[in-house]
């Protein structure tokens, strides 16, 4: 099948079967990608200890934020190329291929430069104390350095999928991960590299991964691929890059914001041990929500393309599907959560006081975690058909106007286990916020065709 054929199925072959085909090497490679990093943190907290897990905490939000800069363009640009080619506007979205590639380049080297030199203020102002500030330097400064590396890895993967090549993107994060577990059990357990391995792990099977899909991309056969001509920064292009990318990017920051917030909460009423309970609740959570994210990114070719094609009703019966799937995905995370927290807690420590710690904060984290599924993909519905104001809106909602006064709140009476309820509050409201929106939208399209 060629690409041409691959592209024009999205508005023609049944949406349940797309969904499938675009979402299932999806969610393979974001849950291989979540298991990863389990890996990653059970290696660390098992070799090199516990004030490690709780140093690789504090990086959490300085992760988002990388990843808000290269959502603002990844998810930015494969939307966009996702309209055009619905639109048959082959030549705009082969420039938006090569804007991709410099706007990648350029954002992740100021990202990289302004990080390194502010580093230890920045981790400082995230949550890092005496104990944790040299775990997360460590990390940081090898992740850094490679940050062009994996902007640009991302990116491609994104554009992989709009091109109607997913299980390519799929192959590039399996890959990925396979290379890291082979490298972080090297350099952290075999050569006792530490912390610093896990980084170096990381950006190592990044940039292979990179060189395979760039291998692609340069192949002349492709309906979009790399030639002379494509990478000057054209300045509507990059506006409706940005515009899109704007609702991944504000949360992505958002999400970096409440992590800082959060770290800063949990070592106030609870410790560094706190903060480390916090990160292991998050990687549980993590590896079913990867499943959801997976779904997302399937369903945002399609949605993208026949949105651009006007084949509404293809578009809503995928919306619904992907709500469907992802929440019975988060049920199944939501009864294990429930039901063997200890158990999932010991992959990462063996330290009683975090054990004990980690499973009560899986039990509250993973509360209503069902209803998250439906909130995360109309966020990304919206996203997809342009729709950005509103996304950004349910985006901001959810964390900033909701999870933000909560998590300050609500330890004023419950202390430590107030930090943790403030989350399941917020997803409750944001849950209650976001259908009313969707039913609007839903009786708009019907009385105007759009």
């Amino acid at each position: 099948m060629d690409n041409m054929k691959a592209t024009l199925e999205l508005g023609q072959k049944p949406v349940g079967r797309l969904l499938w085909q675009y979402a299932l090497p999806a969610m393979v490679a974001m849950t291989a990608s979540s298991l990863y990093n389990i890996i990653d943190r059970a290696m660390i907290g098992q070799v090199v200890g516990p004030e490690a897990i709780a140093g690789l905490g504090i990086t959490f939000p300085f992760m988002n934020l990388s990843s808000a800069f290269g959502a603002a363009v990844g998810v930015g640009a494969s939307t966009c190329i996702s309209v055009k080619l619905g639109q048959r506007d082959y030549k705009t979205a082969q420039h938006l291929l090569g804007n991709t590639v410099t706007l990648n380049l350029v954002v992740g080297f100021l990202f990289m430069a302004v990080s390194l030199v502010l580093l230890d203020p920045i981790l400082r102002f995230f949550g890092a104390s005496d104990v944790t500030l040299p775990y997360a330097r460590q990390f940081m400064q090898v992740i850094l350095a490679g940050n062009m590396v994996t902007h640009m890895y991302f990116g491609m993967n994104a554009v992989l999928r709009a091109v109607g090549k997913p299980n390519h993107a799929m192959y590039a994060t399996l890959f990925t991960v396979g290379m890291n577990i082979v490298l972080v059990v090297a350099f952290v357990w075999w050569l006792r590299w530490g912390i610093r391995g896990a980084a170096l792990a990381t950006v190592t099977s990044q940039t292979l991964a990179l060189c395979w899909q760039m291998w692609i991309f340069s192949d002349k056969r492709e309906l979009l691929h790399l030639k002379r001509g494509i990478y000057r920064l054209k300045a509507d292009l990059v506006r409706n890059i940005m515009a899109i990318g704007v609702s991944p990017f504000l949360m992505q920051t958002t999400s970096c914001v409440i992590v800082i917030f959060m770290n800063n909460q949990f070592v106030s009423y609870g410790g560094d041990m706190a903060v480390g309970a916090y990160s292991i609740a998050n990687s549980m959570a993590m590896v079913f929500f990867m499943f959801v994210m997976g779904v997302t990114q399937g369903m945002q070719p399609i949605v993208g393309y026949n949105f651009g094609a006007e084949k509404f009703d293809r578009m809503m019966r995928c919306l619904w599907l992907a709500i469907v799937v992802g929440t019975a995905i988060l049920l199944v995370g939501w009864a294990l959560a429930m039901l063997i927290p200890h158990q999932i807690a010991r992959i990462f420590t063996t330290d009683p006081t975090l054990l004990e710690m980690s499973a009560r904060g899986i039990r509250l984290d993973m509360l209503v975690f069902p209803i998250i599924a439906s909130q995360a993909v109309i966020t990304n519905f919206f996203q997809c058909i342009g729709k950005v104001k509103i996304s950004i809106f349910l985006s901001l909602s959810r964390q900033l106007f909701m999870l933000l006064p909560l998590a300050y709140l609500l330890p004023l009476w419950w202390q430590l286990d107030g930090v943790w309820y403030s989350m399941p509050a917020s997803d409750f409201m944001s849950f209650v916020m976001t259908w009313p929106l969707l039913f609007w939208y839903m009786r708009k399209l019907k009385s105007y065709g759009k």
